[in-house]
């Protein structure tokens, strides 16, 4: 027998659940696509999307995401991974990362199959607090599965048993026990049943829908909106440019902001390879545009971005909704929840016990300097070297020094220091800037901050989640420019490579798909879900004031009870 016969005998073996678990058992990272069984071991150092984005996959049918997020250039040098192939519809494994538990080959032929690797969720839900703000103006249609939320509360200051019995010492346990149960069951009959043959049925019409938009060709970049945004790049750079030196300092940092806030959304687009659809042609436009010009990693945010997709509104897994001791859009996080992006406990402490009470009110001016906080992040993953060292991705992290460098030079120093005497102008001119591209903070928070944050488990489909934790923004289509298209991030988020200039064009689609599947389709008004927004803050804001009341009422009773 040929070596290569021999390769392709190995590839084309039969693996079975218990072989998968086993190789996972023994730390090797094991997907499924397309029915092929791919070990990615060594592609975790060179992944040039980071390796927690793979990790969340693992035990899993990635087949999905991997179609939605890479080429089929990518997609057919993941084959050269395969180790084997399996028989029949996949059942999800839950990841690791995410809690699972795995058995060797031992222990599998020791005992009887665990039930905490099936397709459920490995860990139990709060017994106090779970998301609020459940759909409004949604017709239950459908009922499902119970859910069960999980929860990383090892290492946690206060943890969920903590807030048990101080709010059963304060007799209000009932209540809010009640309300908890009632909003999971809300959420779950929102939409269609857990139960495989629903599943498949939407994952099959869904891949029939992105047949139908790709035919259509909105998977094609229009160049011609491209040279309308370049034009609009070019006039408010030369406006900031001009009234700089002309000593309208307030006018030009106004023009500069917003300047920034239109490149965000090509750069969007760039670590979607969405413009030209070529990994490294695309790399580079986005880093040209956000490094070079914005002061900001684009490499740093494509591997947050990818996280952010694949595990969308997971408190513990989505780097996009993890802003404590700042924000919390769950009371999940009252239980100082372990961050596996970040890999560290979002601490409930004395700080965020604090900001929580009043996040409704500190929203937007927190989001104002958001700005800073990219750069906080940015410089972390390009000087901490968080990207990859090896693959095609390598010296990405070269051109992103060489543009942090080029940006402050041409922004701190030649604009911010040479151009204006004044200590306080310079200030001022800095903070207007950066608080110009608030908008895009409000947009990236918008469509996700108001939607549902539970863990409705593994065996929940790609495109059911996706538009269960994501709605759309609707506005003119004259306002597209200022949304930057990214207003219809339910339609992106089924179609992330999509160019954002036809998101438009395939919302209709994702409508007709919605109410073929039953799967609720939101959408709010730019008021109207800012509306939302705050009122889920607020809500999770009346909880923290609560359960510091609660707190105080404990350690009275048992100050009483000493004496």
């Amino acid at each position: 027998m040929t070596g290569t016969q021999q390769t392709s005998q190995y590839r084309d073996r039969i693996l079975s659940r218990d072989d998968v678990e086993d190789l996972i058992a023994d730390g090797r990272k094991i997907v499924i696509v397309d029915g092929a069984v791919l070990k990615i071991d060594a592609w975790l150092p060179y992944h040039p999307g980071g390796d927690k984005a793979i990790l969340h996959m693992v035990g899993r049918d990635a087949s999905l995401e991997v179609h939605a997020f890479h080429s089929l250039e990518t997609q057919n040098l993941m084959k050269k991974y395969q180790i084997g192939k399996i028989e029949g519809q996949w059942r999800d494994f839950i990841p690791p990362m995410q809690g699972g538990n795995f058995r060797t080959r031992a222990d599998i032929e020791a005992g009887p199959p665990a039930e905490s690797i099936s397709s459920e969720s490995s860990a139990e839900p709060s017994p106090v607090f779970d998301s609020l703000g459940r759909r409004q103006n949604r017709s239950p249609a459908f009922s499902g599965q119970d859910s069960r939320l999980s929860t990383s509360s090892s290492a946690s200051s206060l943890s969920s048993l903590d807030i048990d019995q101080t709010i059963e010492s304060s007799g209000r346990q009932g209540d809010l026990r009640a309300g908890t149960k009632q909003e999971r069951e809300d959420d779950l009959a929102s939409f269609p049943s857990l139960d495989q043959v629903t599943q498949l049925t939407i994952i099959s019409k869904y891949q029939a829908l992105d047949n139908k938009v790709r035919g259509e060709g909105l998977y094609d970049c229009s160049y011609k909106d491209y040279a309308i945004e370049a034009a609009r790049y070019t006039f408010l750079a030369l406006s900031s440019y001009s009234l700089l030196h002309s000593g309208y300092y307030i006018a030009s940092a106004v023009c500069l902001g917003m300047f920034w806030h239109q490149l965000t959304f090509t750069v969007h687009d760039a670590g979607h390879m969405g413009i030209t659809h070529d990994y490294h042609i695309d790399s580079c436009i986005g880093i040209f545009i956000a490094d070079f010009l914005g002061g900001l990693s684009c490499c740093w945010w494509k591997r947050n971005h990818n996280v952010h997709h694949i595990v969308t509104n997971s408190p513990e897994h989505d780097p996009d909704i993890q802003h404590m001791p700042f924000f919390a859009i769950t009371p999940r996080f009252f239980s100082s929840l372990k961050s596996t992006y970040y890999d560290r406990i979002m601490s409930f402490d004395s700080v965020a016990q604090f900001t929580l009470k009043y996040q409704h009110y500190l929203y937007y001016p927190l989001l104002t300097f958001g700005r800073f906080n990219l750069y906080a992040l940015s410089w972390q993953y390009i000087f901490g070297f968080q990207g990859p060292r090896k693959g095609p991705a390598w010296w990405h992290r070269y051109l992103e020094m060489i543009g942090q460098v080029f940006f402050w030079y041409w922004f701190g120093y030649l604009v911010v220091y040479k151009s204006i005497s004044s200590p306080w102008t310079r200030v001022l001119f800095v903070l207007i800037s950066h608080a110009t591209t608030t908008p895009v903070h409000v947009q990236i928070t918008l469509s996700h901050f108001a939607m549902s944050t539970s863990d409705l488990g593994v065996a929940e489909s790609f495109p059911q989640r996706m538009l269960r934790t994501t709605m759309d923004v609707d506005c003119p289509q004259w306002l597209d420019f200022f949304h930057g298209g990214l207003q219809f991030q339910a339609v992106h988020h089924l179609f992330p490579r999509m160019p954002r200039h036809n998101l438009r064009k395939a919302q209709k689609h994702v409508v007709e798909f919605c109410k073929d599947v039953g799967i609720p389709y939101t959408i709010y008004g730019f008021q109207e879900g800012n509306e939302k927004v705050i009122g889920r803050l607020e809500d999770v804001a009346k909880q923290a004031r609560m359960l510091g009341e609660c707190q105080r009422s404990a350690g009275l009773h048992s100050v009483l009870e000493g004496h």
